[in-house]
């Protein structure tokens, strides 16, 4: 693997080249589901999504992340049918009138397909490959940045971060048989997928040990049921604990942090960036 002292090479992404260690990028949420376990499911509502989105981009948004599937514990299993329904109209508005890039949030190859062909110019699997392995191909032959995210629903690990390492690596390198270049592939440790509290609060501190991998980390702590399980708080009031999280995670080495409140996270991300990175 890459030495964790060398910074990755700038990927492109549509009209966006992200050049990591200068700063924080923001990537935005965007649920086209009836069911998102942070309430901000939009149901396939094209006109509410690229309104949504215009209102991202405005605050600081520098991606806009789409997802037809909840991806909440239990939640509801959805066709690659059914969720190309909710998906794909809002993806060819978005790209075609966003400043910014699109990315899908998926695990179908079906759908990343009919994704990128509408305008898609990353994308996001919570899987990390391991439930479809024809993601990864999708990616190579439209030359996209890829985020693999370290999943332990379906095999806990009892020590997370070697866990996690171990289970990135084997991603990594299947992405890369599949002809993904290395510097397009970025790693999620995927905070809340199959992980204890005990074991989510760790990632956060640990999380620098991940750059031994030598790719960018994206960060997805926004709202979730760890924040709830400190602060005895329901979904709609996790702002400021969100916060805590994503300015320890960019302490701690996140590139990227995936966040359902732009406007505020965008100013912690600035203002995280000004200590750690020396950004005046």
């Amino acid at each position: 693997m890459d030495s964790q002292n060398l910074t990755p090479t700038p990927i492109r992404c549509g009209n966006t080249e992200f050049r990591w260690g200068e700063r924080t990028y923001i990537m935005g949420v965007l649920n086209l589901t009836p069911d998102s376990f942070s309430g901000d499911g939009l149901s396939a509502d094209t006109g509410a999504a690229l309104a949504q989105a215009r209102r991202f981009t405005a605050q600081g948004a520098d991606i806009i992340d789409i997802g037809g599937v909840s991806t909440r514990p239990n939640g509801q299993a959805v066709s690659a049918d059914e969720e190309i329904r909710r998906i794909i109209p809002a993806i060819e508005r978005l790209a075609g009138e966003l400043s910014v890039p699109v990315s899908i949030d998926t695990y179908k190859a079906s759908v990343a397909r009919r994704a990128v062909a509408a305008g898609a110019r990353m994308i996001n699997d919570v899987w990390g490959l391991r439930q479809d392995a024809g993601l990864p191909q999708v990616a190579a032959e439209a030359g996209l940045p890829l985020v693999l995210t370290s999943n332990q629903r379906d095999r806990p690990a009892a020590d997370i971060i070697p866990g996690i390492v171990s289970d990135l690596e084997r991603a990594i390198l299947q992405a890369i048989a599949a002809g993904v270049p290395r510097e397009n592939i970025i790693i999620d440790p995927g905070i809340g997928f199959g992980k204890s509290l005990r074991q989510n609060l760790e990632i956060l501190r640990r999380l620098a040990e991940l750059k031994q991998l030598g790719r960018p980390i994206l960060l997805g702590t926004s709202r979730k049921s760890m924040i709830g399980l400190v602060l005895d708080l329901p979904v709609e009031e996790r702002l400021l604990g969100t916060a805590a999280t994503v300015a320890i995670g960019i302490a701690n080495g996140a590139d990227i942090v995936r966040v359902h409140d732009v406007e505020q996270m965008r100013e912690v991300s600035r203002m995280s960036d000004a200590i750690v990175r020396g950004i005046e």
